[in-house]
């Protein structure tokens, strides 16, 4: 090769017309995730530099000052317009700032931040060896009952990678509500599901029970994130595009930058079904919708109790906000296609999740089933495809995640001597033994029911009222009937704590430090606060629940 020819190589290469651009990233509309994912690598440090016996403290003091500075933002944002007027796509296309991104956000952050309360609890387990131990497994890598493990207990340790684990998954549910591209979308689901996979594995009693739902959740997890990345493929085989605009726009037909070679795909309506359906049954699987639920009971079951109701609240709004914009911004003009299918899942997740839960003997399954049941109420909303039914989700799935934090905190004071007690037998008697954990314990159970006076009777009548002027009322007369038979099973709960013989080697009530009690206060809070004077936060909700496209 001639020098020449050389030289002509390297005068093109660095050619000023083909440069790359800059990417223009706005911090500032960003900042609640940035915050977030900044605490989790600051937690990361912590984990290789601290001491051991200091990093506890160091952990949650930065995860409690991340969510709470996060949360700020997310407040800052939308008092400054982020939420109505100045709502705008950011980061190059990839993320929505808008109002329904921005209330997700704020609910997710006071989520984790009321979960990680339930996270540093370390005084329900008497002292081992000397040492507060917490719900978490002394040391992950240990075999179960191996030397090693004797020796990490013996030796007071405890496993704090939980926090910035937390973290983790708290920065990528911030941004799955308001990905704005598919691909986008689908890192935001491996960043928070990744550590939820994890955290499942890491309890401290019934460590192989742990270890079994964490397998179970990571594999039909697996399979999820791979339909919903197939989902992509198809989609941009469709629509020649992952932005969640430009398909929307290919769908309606109103694109006018359609190349010839891209015309012949858009003309086949099977990759765009195709695809729209394996996203959507990779959303519905996060949401614990029937026929994807399999994976719920078990796992809420297996996994440490405080993870359980981190999970159970912070995964179902980031999910649910997902599919409320897949919905809403890229497949409005399929709408006839979609909701016949929708109708078809709400339907038998009400009642599957309703009937089911009759049956059980564990508390926590009653409460996974519960979840179930709620995640059907929500998609009532879902298909009402009005601003209503924007609106009416977004309060339910804050209304409905604290009382779900709360709950499962009520369940991690209830004890014997192998940790907690979440036999429904275990529970007989105990409002007799310790009124104040029942009492409180059936505040939220009636809130799960739905009865007047709670969150939950707001959030259900908001929703059912949206799906019946969007034109489903006969899912609305499917969800009474549903409510009717779930409230069979939270009666029974309660009438079993105050109406039955507490038997003399029944579980004790452990005293909580002031952490848990806050995580139950504050859910005993918004639940009576939303039931009573729901109308400030409905109208919080419907000013929120405009997309931006």
């Amino acid at each position: 090769m001639s020098a020449s020819a050389v030289h002509s190589l390297w005068t093109t290469a660095a050619d000023p017309i083909s440069k790359i651009d800059t990417p223009k990233i706005e911090y500032g509309q960003l900042s609640p995730t940035l915050i977030v994912v900044g605490a989790a690598l600051v937690g990361v440090l912590i984990e290789a530099v601290v001491p051991r016996r200091s990093r506890y403290y160091a952990q949650v003091f930065t995860a409690v000052v991340a969510l709470l500075a996060s949360f700020a933002a997310v407040v800052a944002l939308a008092a400054g317009g982020y939420a109505t007027t100045k709502s705008g796509i950011a980061a190059m296309g990839a993320i929505a700032v808008d109002g329904p991104a921005l209330f997700l956000q704020g609910t997710i952050l006071l989520t984790a931040l009321v979960g990680l309360f339930t996270f540093a609890e370390r005084r329900l387990d008497p002292a081992a060896h000397g040492n507060r131990v917490d719900s978490f497994a002394a040391q992950a890598a240990s075999v179960p009952g191996s030397d090693s493990e004797k020796a990490a207990v013996k030796a007071g340790f405890t496993t704090t990678e939980v926090f910035p684990l937390l973290m983790f998954a708290v920065a990528g549910m911030l941004i799955f509500p308001s990905a704005n591209d598919l691909l986008t979308l689908f890192i935001a689901l491996e960043v928070f599901s990744l550590p939820l996979y994890l955290m499942c594995a890491l309890a401290r009693r019934k460590r192989l029970m742990s270890q079994e739902a964490a397998v179970k959740y990571f594999l039909l997890g697996a399979f999820a994130s791979a339909f919903t990345l197939f989902g992509i493929a198809l989609l941009y085989g469709y629509a020649g595009s992952v932005s969640y605009g430009t398909i929307a726009r290919v769908v309606d037909g109103t694109a006018t930058d359609v190349s010839p070679a891209l015309a012949n795909t858009t003309g086949n309506n099977a990759l765009l079904l195709i695809g729209s359906a394996l996203i959507v049954m990779g959303l519905l699987f996060k949401v614990g919708a029937v026929p994807f639920h399999m994976w719920t009971p078990d796992v809420y079951q297996g996994a440490p109790t405080p993870v359980t109701g981190f999970m159970a609240a912070a995964t179902k709004v980031a999910a649910f906000g997902a599919l409320l914009r897949l919905l809403y911004v890229v497949l409005p003009g399929l709408r006839w296609d979609w909701r016949p299918v929708m109708w078809a899942v709400a339907i038998v997740t009400m009642l599957g999740g309703a009937i089911i839960a009759i049956t059980q003997t564990d508390i926590k399954r009653l409460l996974a089933y519960s979840s179930i049941a709620h995640a059907g109420f929500i998609l009532a909303g879902v298909i009402a495809t009005t601003p209503d039914g924007v609106s009416s989700v977004l309060f339910y799935l804050g209304a409905y995640s604290f009382v779900t934090i709360g709950a499962f905190a009520v369940v991690t004071l209830v004890r014997d001597a192998g940790g907690e007690a979440t036999h429904l037998s275990k529970w007989a008697g105990l409002g007799r033994r310790s009124p104040l954990v029942a009492a409180v314990f059936a505040v939220f159970l009636l809130a799960f029911a739905g009865i007047p006076l709670t969150s939950g009777f707001a959030g259900k009548f908001a929703v059912f009222k949206a799906a019946a002027e969007g034109g489903a009322a006969p899912l609305v007369v499917i969800g009474v009937i549903s409510s009717a038979i779930a409230a069979f099973f939270y009666i029974r709960v309660i009438v079993l704590m105050f109406f039955s013989e507490p038997t003399p080697e029944g579980p004790t009530v452990a005293v909580p430090s002031p952490l848990t009690m806050t995580a139950i206060g504050v859910g005993v809070a918004v639940t009576l606060v939303l039931g009573v004077a729901p109308q400030y936060f409905l109208d919080l909700a419907s000013q929120a629940g405009v997309f931006v496209r």
